[in-house]
């Protein structure tokens, strides 16, 4: 979210990609002493989830200096519906943050959710999903959420 504009600074830093990439990722990092906790995650899988195969082609290039390494970040949507599979406190104010920056729709979150693989209770997933969307129509009505 801080590469995308979202958000002014991050805890911690997720990344996935194919899996050689993150492999060879994970090599180069283990020689850095940076002091950021970075979790990294093969071919779309972040956290419990599993986004559908066209994450990358859904995700926005980060415009920078670097020369041998494409920096990408995942779109809002993608986003969105990997949070839902934790949704504490602060996966809320991401969450509503990239709904209202990226005007994200319901219908968009709710098509996307049903594309994600989930590792643990769907019920509880899908439950999270029906949240975030009770909770972004309050929003798109101007009620407090």
């Amino acid at each position: 979210m801080t590469l995308l504009k979202l958000k002014p600074s991050t805890i911690d830093i997720d990344f996935t990609g194919p899996k050689q990439d993150i492999e060879d990722f994970r090599r180069a990092e283990s020689d850095l002493h940076h002091g950021y906790r970075i979790d990294t995650w093969t071919d779309g899988d972040i956290f419990s989830t599993s986004l559908p195969g066209d994450y990358l082609s859904k995700s926005i290039l980060i415009d920078s200096d670097l020369t041998r390494i494409e920096l990408r970040a995942l779109s809002p949507l993608d986003i969105v519906v990997t949070k839902a599979s934790r949704l504490n406190a602060r996966d809320w104010q991401d969450i509503e943050t990239c709904i209202t920056k990226e005007k994200l729709t319901a219908e968009e979150i709710l098509s996307r959710s049903q594309e994600v693989g989930y590792a643990g209770n769907d019920e509880v997933y899908q439950d999270s999903i029906k949240s975030i969307i009770n909770r972004f129509d309050k929003h798109e009505n101007n009620q407090s959420p």
